[in-house]
C-alpha cells in the first residue's frame, strides 16, 4: 500500500431476514447493489436465519421486526448475546420499536420502503465497525459459535395483553389450526404458530413430537398408559397426550435415554 493512501474498506457478508418475500427480495437487491457488500444471504423466517448463522459468520444482519413466532427484536436479542455478534440493522414499517431496537444495540433502524441513501449510511456504519480488509478483499468470516438457546419464552396475546410463557412451564402443546395450545399448570395459552414451527424451535430442548397434533415435554411424562382402544398415552400431571403408532417406539427410546442421563421425572416446579 502506498504511504498515505487510504486503507481499503472491508466488504461485508450480510444476512437479510423478512417473512414477506417481495420485501425480502427488494432488500436483497439493494444490498447486492451496494459496493460495500460482498455477499447477501436471505432467510424468510427466524429459524432459517439461525441456521444460516450456524453455518457461517455474518458481518451484519438486516432484520424485519414483525415476523410470526420469534420476532425481529427477540432474534436480535439472541444475536447480540453471541461471542462475536454481527451488526444488527432493523428494517421495519413502524417507528414505535426504535427505542427497543437501540437498547438491543442496533447499529441503525431503517423504515420501509428503504431508500438507497439510508441503506448506504447504515452500511457505512457497519463497515466502520468491521474495519479494513487486506488488499480490499472480501473478509473471510471465521466459523460461527453455536447460537444461544432459542425461544425459551413465548409472547402470548390475550384480550389486548401480552403474557410471556416460559418453555419450562409447558407440559405439552396441541395443534389448533394455525395456532398452538400451550398446556401449562396455570392454564392453556393460545399461540399463533404452527406446531411444526414450534417443534423446530423446541426439539433440542427436550420436546418430542408424539402425534401429528401433539408435542410433549419428555420431562413432563410420568408414565406411558394404554387407552381403552389399545392406543398409547403419555401421562402428564395435567392430562394424557395421545401417542401415534409411528412415534411410539421413538418416544420410548427418548424416555429411556433421558432416564439414563438422569433428566427424566423431575417434572415442573
Amino acid at each position: 500500500m502506498t504511504a498515505g493512501a487510504p486503507r481499503p474498506r472491508a466488504r461485508l457478508r450480510v444476512l437479510a431476514v423478512d417473512d414477506v418475500l417481495p420485501a425480502l427480495e427488494e432488500l436483497a437487491r439493494l444490498l447486492g447493489d451496494a459496493p460495500d457488500v460482498a455477499e447477501v444471504v436471505t432467510a424468510e423466517e427466524p429459524i432459517g436465519a439461525l441456521k444460516s448463522i450456524q453455518a457461517g459468520r455474518f458481518d451484519a444482519v438486516f432484520l424485519d421486526i414483525s415476523m410470526p413466532g420469534l420476532d425481529g427484536l427477540e432474534l436480535g436479542s439472541l444475536l447480540a448475546r453471541l461471542s462475536e455478534p454481527p451488526a444488527i440493522v432493523f428494517v421495519t414499517a413502524h417507528e414505535r420499536h426504535a427505542v427497543a431496537a437501540y437498547r438491543i444495540g442496533a447499529v441503525d433502524y431503517l423504515l420501509k420502503p428503504v431508500r438507497a441513501e439510508h441503506l448506504a449510511a447504515a452500511l457505512d456504519k457497519v463497515v466502520r465497525m468491521a474495519g479494513p480488509s487486506p488488499a480490499g478483499a472480501p473478509r473471510v468470516p471465521p466459523p460461527a459459535p453455536v447460537p444461544p438457546d432459542t425461544m425459551p419464552v413465548l409472547p402470548v396475546e390475550n384480550a389486548g395483553r401480552t403474557r410471556y410463557v416460559r418453555r419450562s412451564e409447558v407440559l405439552f402443546a396441541e395443534a389448533n389450526g394455525d395456532y398452538v395450545r400451550l398446556h401449562t399448570r396455570s392454564g392453556v395459552h393460545l399461540l399463533r404458530m404452527p406446531l411444526s414451527r414450534l417443534e423446530e424451535y423446541w426439539s433440542e430442548a427436550g420436546f418430542s413430537r408424539v402425534h401429528r397434533g401433539y408435542l410433549v415435554s419428555l420431562d413432563a411424562v410420568r408414565e406411558l398408559r394404554s387407552d381403552t382402544a389399545g392406543g398409547l398415552l403419555a401421562h402428564t400431571d395435567i392430562g394424557d397426550v395421545p401417542v401415534s403408532r409411528r412415534h411410539a417406539r421413538e418416544l420410548r427410546e427418548q424416555l429411556m435415554a433421558a432416564a439414563r442421563r438422569g433428566e427424566l421425572g423431575g417434572g415442573r416446579p
